[in-house]
């Protein structure tokens, strides 16, 4: 990400053989370091789907996958078994596949709340609870996708921002990703946690520090720097070791990020984004997989909140407890609450279950120490 770029010299052709050859040699390095077997989080994503890939290009016998699913809604499935299936039935991995009713879901939210050192928003904090909880029974060392999308450019926002013509750098940021603008979030806290808009700040700072020649340049350098560390690996390495299973991350291996860091971000963001990645994928996975929709870890539950779901975060919001902690105020909890699966962020998450998770995790966490 140079002002200079040197490495645009490189043809794209050029780009993609040292990607590809620095990726195949983490891969292999991340398995062969391991003196146990090592399996994959196979989601059925292109992410997973091409560790899949590479480790059976280098060798790795008896590979072994996991993947998780849980119950559909109307709007969206509950998981993404006909894509993973397909890897498997290409690779011969021995494959476990988890169902997780809702019910399920709902007796062990507390649990895995339990295991957050920290309020985890991301509702596929939850799903890879439950997963680390049956793979660890089988298997101590598994590799997980993680950071491909921040480091390839593979997320639907980012496109997004790269087209945005209107406004300085955070504008373009704030439009596309921001969970709540700060005049939202001053309705949403009370005058207590009305803080002035450190958000916009902090994002605004990282994204005009000297090196990036282009907007999506600085975002996947903040992704990568800042994102990446306090939520999505930590996420997963939280919930996966609560069971003590540890998740390996190849996509993060730092000579393969510096080197996508100096690739030309068009190139990333070609064919929606991961255009590295598709076209090293081509002849190894089906295309079924790498052309499919992006996808992400889903448990419709908690982002179209209804039902069980629904009374559960209701009787958060509305205890005693919640109350009297005064963090929210009233009439912006009665409005998620009017229409709980129809308030959703700019990247898709359910606004009620943000507020309801932090409640739940405070009453497990901060309430039983008296500190509250």
């Amino acid at each position: 990400m140079s002002a200079t770029r040197p490495e645009r010299a490189r043809s794209d052709g050029e780009w993609l053989e040292a990607i590809h050859q620095r990726l195949r040699e983490t891969v292999r390095t991340h398995s062969e370091v391991a003196d146990v077997p090592v399996g994959v989080l196979l989601s059925g994503g292109l992410d997973s789907s091409l560790l899949v890939a590479l480790l059976a290009e280098a060798g790795v016998r008896d590979l072994r996958t996991f993947s998780v699913g849980f119950e559909d809604t109307p709007e969206e499935a509950g998981s993404e078994f006909e894509y993973s299936d397909l890897v498997v039935e290409r690779y011969a991995t021995r494959h476990r596949k988890f169902r997780v009713p809702n019910a399920e879901v709902l007796q062990r939210l507390p649990e895995a709340v339990d295991a957050m050192a920290e309020p985890m928003f991301a509702q596929d904090a939850v799903a890879f609870y439950l997963l680390g909880e049956q793979v660890s029974r089988e298997i101590s060392v598994v590799q997980s996708g993680q950071g491909a999308d921040e480091v390839f450019g593979g997320y639907f926002w980012y496109p997004r921002m790269a087209a945005e013509t209107e406004g300085d750098w955070l504008e373009r940021f704030r439009k596309h990703y921001f969970d709540r603008d700060h005049d939202e979030y001053q309705r949403l806290a009370s005058d207590a946690y009305g803080v002035s808009d450190e958000t916009s700040r902090f994002i605004g700072e990282r994204l005009t520090e000297p090196g990036a020649d282009e907007l999506i340049d600085a975002v996947l350098r903040l992704d990568v720097t800042t994102l990446i560390v306090d939520d999505p690996v930590k996420r997963v390495d939280n919930m996966t070791m609560a069971w003590g299973l540890e998740a390996r991350v190849p996509f993060l291996d730092h000579l393969l990020v510096e080197l996508a860091a100096s690739c030309p971000p068009e190139l990333k963001l070609r064919e929606g984004g991961k255009h590295p990645l598709k076209a090293m994928a081509r002849g190894l996975l089906p295309d079924a997989v790498i052309d499919r929709p992006k996808g992400y870890f889903p448990m419709p539950a908690l982002k179209y909140v209804r039902g069980d779901f629904l009374a559960l975060m209701r009787d958060l919001l509305n205890s005693r407890a919640c109350r009297e902690r005064g963090i929210y105020r009233r009439e912006y909890v009665d409005r998620l609450l009017a229409a709980p699966d129809m308030h959703h962020t700019r990247i898709l998450g359910n606004k009620l279950w943000h507020l309801a998770l932090l409640e739940l995790w405070l009453q497990r966490h901060v309430d039983p120490l008296g500190l509250v």
